[in-house]
């Protein structure tokens, strides 16, 4: 495609690739992602450089600072927006926005203007605003502080977020088939009619993409002539018959052979996902870190949900201003498109969890519990110390390392595997204490290293820990050459 489009061969070492996912995922996840890329051939062990991970919500940070004011809908204006008032915003709003993003999709490519969008102009230094991310899967949200001339972002409150997404309506409708016409029909059509339920399931989809706080006729959703046929097979009696026999009420069977779902019936299944939603936005409003909150931008496919944006907006409207994009389903992928250009525009980020490595220190009477205690070559020993990197919620600027320096036992060993130790606690002083677990290794390679200098060789080791991913180098200081170095926290 882009060979035909440039006329010219696209090689695939030109290209810079990026992966998005959400901000939650913890860094085993985050390799995974980064292996299967290179298994499908994106970019390579040998230039892993090529390919960045990015984070959702902050590509989505990205995005909305360059939005310019026609690109938006301002949910918690007062005075007409783009021409049309606010009594018709979500309505017409949406329509619009709707067929823009139908437009674009046709197009298929989408300019990113590089330009410092209105909403940026009213931003000052110092100014906070939160991203919230809401997918199918995962909800995230994250806090950005604004930091001038260059307009670079500061992490205020490490990416929370959860399960919180849009599936969560999938499955409470589920729960509604089930209570209608038993768990035990519903099991067995899944296993002996995979397909029908898929298209059930997509039925369901567009219909509950129509759900919207002012609707007010009802919902039809078709079953599929499968669904009737086996229902009647399982039980001896029709699909009719089990709706007027349960009792759910706003349910009915229509006659065109539809499940008719009366408008409260439908936000009744968005209710608790939307709750919980809420419920997560509260909490992090509550932090000190999150006071004086500007803008709430509200993105990712979830985001299109009218139900969703007037949660957000009588929860929170009060208190900042709640902003989509027009294209919110494609936020995340332009703004990943904008940090893959500049992937230094988010300055400071967050730790989300306490980082260390286990080693011995000096015995201290008093200080160290005697169970600790390990006496070697006379020399008094304590066990299992945490030797701290990074502290969980610590802010981490770009580029910054930690700096720690290890000796192999034996002058003729060439690999020194050190364990690595996460926490979710931040004054942690022990491996063995509750909630510390093993989530990693650290790998020194000394093959290609000149064994014969010294007798007590030491590599010095640098981790970077405010990228996306944690990364590792590593030198011989004897010699200054680099060694070969490897962070695994998928397979050790």
């Amino acid at each position: 495609e882009l060979s035909d489009q440039g006329g010219s061969d696209f090689e695939n070492t030109e290209v810079r690739w990026v992966i998005t996912v959400p901000a939650i995922w913890k860094q085993p996840a985050k390799q995974f992602m980064r292996q299967a890329a290179y298994k499908a051939g994106m970019a390579s062990p040998e230039n892993p450089e090529q390919l960045i991970i990015a984070l959702e919500p902050e590509a989505a940070s990205i995005y909305c600072r360059k939005l310019r004011l026609h690109q938006m809908i301002d949910l918690s204006s007062k005075a007409p927006v783009n021409g049309y008032s606010p009594s018709d915003t979500i309505g017409t709003g949406f329509t619009q926005a709707k067929e823009h993003v139908r437009r674009n999709r046709q197009s298929r490519t989408f300019m990113v203007e590089n330009v410092i969008g209105e909403i940026w102009s009213e931003l000052e230094e110092g100014d906070r605003y939160i991203v919230v991310d809401s997918g199918g899967g995962t909800v995230d949200m994250t806090v950005h502080q604004i930091r001038l001339p260059e307009g670079h972002l500061k992490e205020l409150y490490k990416a929370t977020g959860g399960p919180y997404g849009s599936l969560g309506v999938d499955y409470e409708f589920e729960k509604l088939l089930c209570k209608i016409f038993g768990e035990d029909f519903i099991e067995q059509f899944k296993i002996k009619r995979p397909a029908a339920w898929v298209d059930l399931m997509i039925a369901f989809e567009s219909r509950k993409r129509a759900a919207a706080p002012e609707r007010t006729n009802p919902l039809n959703i078709t079953l599929p002539f499968s669904f009737i046929d086996y229902y009647k097979k399982f039980r001896g009696h029709s699909v009719e018959h089990a709706l007027r026999k349960s009792n759910v009420d706003f349910v009915k069977w229509s006659s065109q052979g539809m499940l008719r779902m009366s408008p409260d019936a439908m936000n009744a299944l968005f209710k608790p996902t939307i709750d919980q939603i809420i419920q997560h936005l509260s909490d992090v409003f509550d932090k000190p870190e999150v006071t004086n909150v500007k803008f709430l931008f509200l993105v990712g496919g979830f985001a299109e949900s009218p139900l969703l944006q007037q949660a957000v907006q009588s929860a929170f409207g009060s208190r900042c201003r709640v902003i989509i994009p027009q294209d919110v389903g494609l936020t995340i992928l332009k703004g990943a498109v904008l940090f893959g250009l500049d992937p230094a525009v988010i300055k400071v980020r967050r730790s989300p969890l306490t980082y260390g490595v286990g080693v011995l220190n000096r015995f201290v009477e008093g200080k160290h519990p005697p169970e600790k205690l390990l006496i070697k070559d006379g020399t008094r020993w304590c066990t299992d110390v945490f030797d701290k990197f990074i502290s969980a919620d610590q802010s981490v600027a770009l580029g910054e390392t930690v700096t720690r320096s290890y000796t192999p036992a034996k002058p003729s060993q060439l690999v020194i595997v050190i364990n690595i130790y996460s926490s979710e606690q931040d004054n942690v002083s022990f491996i063995t204490e509750s909630g510390v677990k093993k989530c990693g290794t650290l790998r020194l390679d000394l093959t290609g290293t000149d064994a014969s200098v010294p007798n007590r060789r030491e590599i010095k080791t640098l981790m970077q820990f405010g990228d996306t991913e944690i990364k590792a180098m590593a030198v011989d200081v004897a010699t200054s050459k680099s060694v070969k170095v490897g962070i695994d926290f998928l397979n050790y």
